[in-house]
């Protein structure tokens, strides 16, 4: 099995222990990032990182960087955490539309968002997801987006 992941996020909290944990376990790791420079010099600690420059939001860069990987960790976040609206789902599209190009998984960490207050105390993938927030409601949107792609034949 090819054994190398692109992390698009892998900057954050979820992105980078992903990261680590993958180069702990023997795993290449490429990321994503509009300042790949910056993001090697204060992430040095996570290991051997393959840094490239590009944006979530441009499918192109997001497909180059997915060449030849067999997972994309979709860890990341709207920058500055705001416009979830705008930029959620047009981002993860775009993992979609690299994992599939290149014959990839696609892992999304999991979230409480997109569950309401009926969520029991243990939630799993069959959990009804009835969110309340916007924010929510766009998790819950992602994860369908998941599901249909799944459904049409790329892994996740």
């Amino acid at each position: 099995m090819n054994r190398t992941a692109l992390i698009i996020g892998a900057t954050g909290g979820i992105g980078s222990e992903t990261a680590r944990a993958l180069i702990a376990h023997g795993w290449s790791v490429r990321a994503l990032h509009r300042e790949p420079a910056a993001a090697a010099r204060r992430f040095a600690w996570l290991g051997p990182v393959q840094w490239l420059e590009g944006d979530a939001m441009n499918p192109d860069q997001v497909e180059e960087a997915a060449t030849g990987v067999s997972v994309v960790v979709h860890a990341v976040n709207p920058p500055g955490y705001r416009n979830w609206q705008g930029l959620a789902l047009p981002m993860l599209e775009n993992t979609v539309r690299a994992a599939r190009a290149a014959g990839a998984r696609v892992v999304l960490p999991g979230t409480v968002y997109n569950f309401g207050p009926d969520a029991p105390a243990l939630v799993d993938e069959s959990t009804p997801q009835n969110p309340v927030t916007r924010k929510g409601k766009i998790r819950a949107a992602m994860e369908r987006r998941l599901r249909e792609a799944a459904a049409s034949g790329t892994p996740v």
